[in-house]
């Protein structure tokens, strides 16, 4: 039986973190679409060639194209799927539905990673100052002024999506704060529901 997610939360809420840890402990294909777009790009196929062009430009990649992306993927089959970074609109949101029925599959949950911005604000200054201390090169994102306006960002775009799939009925909560393994044991208690 297959099981696909979506995980949903703002930057930083540790998305990444538990993808990675459903991929190693059950076999899921992490579903990115940034990855996607690299490896696309690099591909040398149709859709890569389409992809880098569009890349190249400067301009946004359209939803037709990563719909493309994620359509081939479907199509090589796994244990399921966990979608990260996609759907990000409601359009797409409409898409990904419209993509998981031609293959005859459904979408299990939409786990939503709940978390207090400004602890979570913290957390990310938090990393910084842990990067600078050890020597590390601090990432872009991780300045506070930065990082408020991807939360914004986020806020803006993607969170009419929890009001999306919780009327559907397929959005389930986990608290983002806990400390990880605490998110990875929540999230396996609503994979378990769903299966």
């Amino acid at each position: 039986m297959t099981i696909n997610i979506i995980l949903l939360g703002p930057p930083g809420a540790g998305k990444g973190t538990q993808a990675s840890k459903l991929v190693d402990e059950r076999g899921l294909v992490q579903l990115s679409t940034g990855d996607m777009l690299r490896a696309a790009r690099t591909s040398g196929t149709e859709m890569g060639q389409r992809v880098a062009a569009v890349m190249d430009r400067g301009e946004l990649v359209t939803d037709e194209i990563v719909i493309g992306l994620i359509r081939e993927r479907l199509a090589e089959g796994g244990k399921g799927f966990i979608f990260d970074g996609f759907p990000r609109t409601l359009p797409q949101a409409d898409a990904l539905g419209r993509l998981l029925d031609e293959f005859g599959m459904k979408l299990d949950a939409a786990i939503e990673l709940k978390v207090d911005d400004d602890a979570l604000v913290a957390r990310i200054v938090k990393r910084a100052e842990e990067a600078l201390a050890a020597g590390q090169p601090v990432r872009n994102d991780d300045t506070p002024e930065v990082f408020a306006d991807r939360l914004r960002e986020y806020y803006k775009k993607t969170a009419p999506l929890l009001g999306y799939y919780y009327a559907k009925g397929d959005l389930r909560q986990v608290d983002g704060m806990a400390a990880m393994d605490q998110v990875a044991d929540q999230i396996a208690t609503v994979l378990s529901a769903a299966e």
